[in-house]
Order: C-alpha cells, then structure tokens, then sequence
C-alpha cells in the first residue's frame, strides 16, 4: 500500500467481478460472443414515463440545485407510495432523496455509527455495506449464514453476536447476492432485538417490489426507528440515474440532511423530476410486466443450474440472483469464472465479491438477460462441465 492513503482504504477492497468484466469486454472485442450473467444491473431500458419526464424537465429548465432533502413534491411521491403500496403512513419530512441507494447507506452509516462501533450484517452479503461502516471507521461484523436461515440474519443470531460495542444490525430483504427475504415475522422479531438492546436497524429495501412470491411489507411498518434504504436502480430501472432514497427516524432528519449538504449537496435535479413519472398507473404496468418475466427468467435458470451440478439449496424470492454452491466443480470460485469464461464466453461472479464465509466455494448467476440467452449460457455450461 502507498503509505501515503489512509489506512482505511487496505480494508476496502474492490470489485473482483471488474477483472472479469474487463476480460468480457476483451474477448467481445475479439469477436467472441458473451453471455453476461454477472451484472447486477436489469436489462431494460429506462421505461418511456420515465425517460419523457426527465426530457421535459431538461427542456424547462430543471437544472439547477434542489434542496439537499430533495425535491419536495418527489419526497411527498414516496410518502404517497408508502401509504398506497403497504398501507404505512410515512411523512415525507421524514424522507431524503440521495444519489443512489448508495448516497442513502453513507448518510444512515454516517449519522449512527462512531469510529469503533460494531455494525452487524450477514455474510454473504452486498460488499459495499461493510465498506460504508469501515468509511466512517466502524467495525462491520460479517455474521456466516446459509441455506439454514435462507442466508439472512435471524433474532436469535443478533442475540449472540451482539456485545456492548454494537449499535446497528444492517439487513437487506430480498438480499444480494442470494435473493433471498427475511420472512416478516422473523424480521419484526430482529428489530424489537435490536431496538431492546438501544441499538439501530439500518433496512436495504432495494429489491422490495421484485419478489416472486407473497408481497412484502416495508420494515416502516414494525419500527419508525429503522432506517430504510430504498433505490429507483432495480425495480424502477433507472440504474444511471443515481437516485434512490432514505427514511429516517424523526429524530436523525436533521442531522442526515446536514450531512448529505455536505457530502453531495443534492441529488441530480433533471433524474428527481424524471423520476415523478416512476409511480404513474403506465409506468407501474411496465415494471409489473418486467417483474413477471424476471420470474419466468428465475423459473428458467435455477432448474437448468440445479440440473448441471450446481447446489442452490434456498430457492431466491426476489431480486434477480442465484447464489450458487459450486463446490462439486472447484474450490477455486474466481479461477472457476475465470475459466468458464475463457472457455464458455459465459460470465459469472465469483463469491469472494460478497463476504468470507466460503467464498471460494459459491458463484453468483444474475438472470438480466433474455430467456434465449440464458438458455444458450446452460448449454454452453453443460458442454464444459459435462463434456
């Protein structure tokens, strides 16, 4: 390490899955063809609504600074949302409009955690959620979970790893890279633990409305001390945008909004505006209808990989991931990609992107691509392994 960067920055590591992107991006340039499944990113394209609000936002001049909370009718857009989609009341004061679900994570982690404060999460897990409480010198926690739990934290499990020096539990539900939900009566259960204890829980709602089974209900509606995370990235398919959102308790509002003046000073103004359009009747029939074929593609995929050797042994309710057990084939997830690739075209990410609790031994599939071409990654799958 250059001893000139903050000692911090050893601790944060990158993206692994970037090599292999990189590689793709290589091969393609050669010619070959590639299958991308290890893009955590939907393959659509911004829904029209969407894209015509944000035109003309742009064309009447909607380019300048809006306050650091955001755009108040956005604000009340959301509250409105809370309200119609799981029947919560939720005061759009209370709601902060961020660059990404990534701006609301560095507001929740910067406003709770102090340096040497342990924050507990599951491991597997999203990376960037360890980094952000390492960012503000907390300690994250990565607690090994598996098929036994759905790979989710439980109640039971807050318990044990808890100590004085804990003051969060951050939960993502469905969960990347699993896809799997904490189910609601488990999840009502680990905030009462965690607010017993005068501690926190830091909720990544950001996969909510892609589920595939029962509905589920926003973490709002068991604790107005929990802070949410929620994006207009995954199931809104506004990935380049960079919009997403907090809920804060009333009591951290104002210092979450000191922060993000500081931090960003606001969200982009013309995605704000476009962004209005997300939660019209039209624009909610074409989510809806994504959604269902992320099921058909979901429905597809996770028979075929069973079929070819790989162990998923906790079927994902949501988002758009399988988190696969490939240990009949390697122990050596990121060579394993790596190979496949080379020798299949198809991409994957290896585990070691997502925690330390057996990385080497698990790869993620991510289902953003049409059906026929997920079918062609099997058969290509199927020649390198099987032949």
């Amino acid at each position: 390490m250059n001893t000139l960067l903050a000692r911090r920055m050893a601790d944060i590591a990158p993206f692994h899955v970037m090599a292999l992107l990189a590689r793709a991006r290589e091969l393609e340039a050669a010619g070959r063809s590639i299958i991308h499944l290890e893009i955590g990113e939907p393959d659509f394209p911004t829904a029209e609504p969407i894209i015509a609000a944000g035109c003309q936002a742009l064309t009447a001049g909607c380019t300048r600074y809006t306050a650091a909370a955001g755009l108040p009718e956005l604000r009340q857009a959301i509250s409105n949302h809370y309200r119609r989609r799981y029947g919560v009341t939720v005061p759009a004061a209370r709601i902060l409009v961020t660059p990404g679900a990534s701006g609301a994570l560095q507001l929740a982690t910067g406003v709770l955690i102090n340096p040497g404060d342990r924050v507990l999460l599951a491991d597997p897990g999203y990376p960037c959620n360890r980094h952000f409480v390492r960012l503000v010198e907390g300690v994250a926690v990565g607690i090994p979970v598996g098929p036994e739990t759905g790979y989710q934290l439980t109640a039971q499990l807050v318990e044990q790893y808890w100590d004085a020096r804990t003051v969060a539990v951050l939960l993502a539900s469905p969960a990347n890279p699993t896809g799997t939900v904490i189910p609601p009566e488990e999840l009502s259960v680990i905030i009462a633990t965690v607010e017993a204890r005068g501690g926190r829980v830091i909720m990544d709602e950001i996969y909510h409305d892609l589920v595939y089974g029962a509905a589920l209900q926003t973490a709002l509606a068991y604790s107005d001390q929990t802070f949410v995370v929620n994006s207009f990235s995954k199931y809104y398919g506004m990935t380049g945008w960079r919009l997403g959102w907090l809920v804060a308790p009333e009591d951290s509002v104002g210092a979450a909004e000191k922060l993000a003046q500081n931090l960003f000073l606001a969200a982009s103004t013309p995605a704000q505006h476009a962004a209005l359009a997300a939660f019209t009747p039209d624009a909610l029939a074409i989510f809806e209808a994504r959604r269902q074929e992320f099921q058909a593609r979901r429905d597809f995929l996770l028979p075929a990989l069973r079929d070819l050797g790989f162990a998923i042994p906790a079927t994902p309710d949501g988002a758009f991931y399988l988190y696969a057990d490939c240990s009949r084939f390697t122990d050596d997830s990121y060579g394993f990609a790596l190979r496949l690739l080379d020798e299949t075209g198809v991409a994957m990410t290896p585990g070691i992107d997502f925690g330390h609790h057996r990385p080497n031994l698990h790869v993620r599939f991510a289902y953003t691509n049409a059906i026929p071409q997920l079918a062609e990654g099997v058969e290509r799958l199927r020649q390198a392994l099987r032949g």
